[in-house]
C-alpha cells in the first residue's frame, strides 16, 4: 500500500483535474467514456509533489531496490523530475534514504551530436524503474523498457499512475518486464469512484 495521505491527496487531485466523463477517441483506436489526462495534476505545483512522494512510498512498500527511474517522454517527464526531487528530499533529511537519478527515453534518437536516446542517468547495470501516466495498451511503457534493457539497465519495477485495466495492457506489461513487479497507484475505476463523490458532493 501506498502511504494514504500521499495517495488519497493524489486521487482527489486526480479525480478533480484530469478524469473526464463522455466519449473519447483513445491514441490505441478504440473508445471509451471516460479519459484521463494525468499530466493536468503530474504538472499542478501540488500535484507534482504528491505524485513523487506516493510513487516513492509505493516503490517502499514493495521493497524496490533502485537508482533511478525514468520513462518516456512526454508523459513520463513530470513523474520522473518529481520522483527524483522527492527522492533527493527525503534523503536530506535521512542519509539512509537511497537516491533515484532521472532519465528519460527520446521517441527517437537524436538526429545529431552525440545521437544518444535516453537522456540523464544512463549506467549499465544499474537498477531502474520504469514509470508512466496512464497505462492502456502499455506501448509506451514497452518503449522505455526496451531502450533501458539496450542501454544495459536492468528493470527493477514497472510503475503507472493510473492502469484502465485493459485486457491487454497489463498482459504485455508483465511479459516485457520478465518478472519485475508491474506497480499502479490507482486504477481507472478508483479515479471514476472518486470523481463521481465528488460531482455528488457539489451537487449537494
Amino acid at each position: 500500500m501506498t502511504t494514504p495521505a500521499y495517495a488519497q491527496q493524489l486521487l482527489s487531485l486526480l479525480a478533480r483535474t484530469s478524469f473526464r466523463l463522455g466519449q473519447f477517441k483513445l491514441s490505441s483506436g478504440g473508445t471509451s467514456d471516460y479519459y484521463v489526462d494525468c499530466r493536468t495534476t503530474t504538472l499542478h505545483a501540488e500535484g507534482g509533489r504528491l505524485t513523487g512522494e506516493a510513487i516513492l512510498a509505493l516503490l517502499e512498500a514493495n521493497n524496490v531496490d533502485a537508482e533511478a527511474v525514468g520513462g518516456l517522454t512526454l508523459g513520463a517527464d513530470p513523474i520522473v523530475s518529481n520522483v527524483a526531487t522527492a527522492s533527493a528530499w527525503r534523503a536530506q533529511r535521512n542519509t539512509s534514504m537511497p537516491l533515484l537519478h532521472g532519465f528519460l527515453v527520446r521517441k527517437a534518437e537524436k538526429a545529431h551530436g552525440t545521437g544518444r536516446r535516453i537522456e540523464g542517468f544512463n549506467r549499465p547495470g544499474a537498477r531502474v524503474v520504469i514509470v508512466d501516466d496512464v497505462c492502456t495498451t502499455g506501448s509506451s511503457t514497452l518503449v522505455a523498457l526496451e531502450a533501458a534493457r539496450e542501454a544495459g539497465m536492468v528493470v527493477a519495477a514497472v510503475v503507472c499512475i493510473v492502469e484502465r485495466q485493459e485486457a491487454n495492457g497489463r498482459p504485455a506489461v508483465e511479459a516485457a518486464a520478465q518478472g519485475a513487479p508491474f506497480l499502479s497507484l490507482f486504477t481507472a475505476n478508483d479515479v471514476r469512484a472518486e470523481h463521481v463523490k465528488q460531482l455528488d458532493a457539489d451537487r449537494a
